[in-house]
């Protein structure tokens, strides 16, 4: 069976350091047009925002894309998505891609590698990527999710501690080179079917410890696939600094 291939935008109105961020003018420009036109780079069957806020489906489909009003309750962007899912009775074949509303600078060869992950690892529910770290401050920082992969690619734990903990690396605070330590990028793509059934998961213990959604369905037994990303992820906008630093990349 082909599978069908969307892109769903999560774009929550609130956030912590810049409110009504989607919403954020950037060189003109609201940031959610920067990432739709950037996703609209990606030969997919349908795009949909997916928001909690009603002033950004009118901005949206103002200028002529798709948007879809969810709960305010979701406690993450997965649970928005799953939401979408099953309101767009996508197949259950179909991949969505979680495409990150505030990082409009996403490659599209690290989209695409995350689609060819998931068609070619039919054991995998979630497809998801990582790039290396090259700094001890960078290894110890909880801001910088990691992960531990099997020999096959798929994940068996993600952290915000250093992971694997390697004596020498803690003994001269510096890495030890014969170990690769992967920096997680909250990139996904999923199969609708797991949506749907993600809604229902009970949260687990260590996604409650850890503050990482992706423990949730490891908890319930579901597969990752995670491949070292083709392209460096630039970073997201997040911050006053971040805008301005977006804004310089276009000129």
């Amino acid at each position: 069976m082909s599978e069908d291939i969307v892109i769903c935008l999560p774009a929550r109105y609130q956030s912590s350091r810049l409110p009504g961020k989607p919403l954020l003018e950037i060189a003109g420009k609201p940031l959610i047009l920067w990432a739709l036109e950037s996703a609209s780079q990606l030969n997919v069957e349908q795009m949909i925002v997916a928001t909690d806020d009603q002033r950004i489906v009118d901005l949206v489909e103002t200028n002529g894309y798709q948007a879809l009003m969810t709960s305010p309750n979701h406690l993450s962007g997965t649970d928005r998505l799953a939401e979408v899912a099953e309101l767009m009775k996508w197949s259950d074949q179909t991949i969505v891609v979680n495409y990150q509303g505030d990082e409009p600078l996403t490659p599209k060869e690290n989209i695409q590698q995350l689609v060819q992950a998931l068609k070619d690892n039919p054991a995998a529910s979630i497809a998801t990527l990582y790039q290396s770290i090259t700094s001890f401050d960078a290894l110890i920082n909880p801001n910088n999710v990691k992960l531990v992969t099997d020999n096959q690619d798929y994940a068996l734990y993600f952290s915000r501690a250093a992971i694997p903990f390697s004596r020498s690396t803690f003994a001269s605070n510096k890495l030890d080179s014969s170990i690769v330590y992967k920096h997680h990028i909250g990139l996904y793509a999923y199969r609708a079917q797991f949506l749907k059934e993600f809604s229902q998961l009970i949260s687990s213990d260590i996604e409650q410890t850890e503050s990482l959604e992706q423990l949730r369905a490891m908890s319930h037994g579901y597969k990752i696939i995670a491949k070292k990303a083709k392209q460096i992820m630039p970073h997201g906008i997040d911050t006053l600094e971040d805008v301005k630093h977006f804004e310089d990349s276009l000129t």
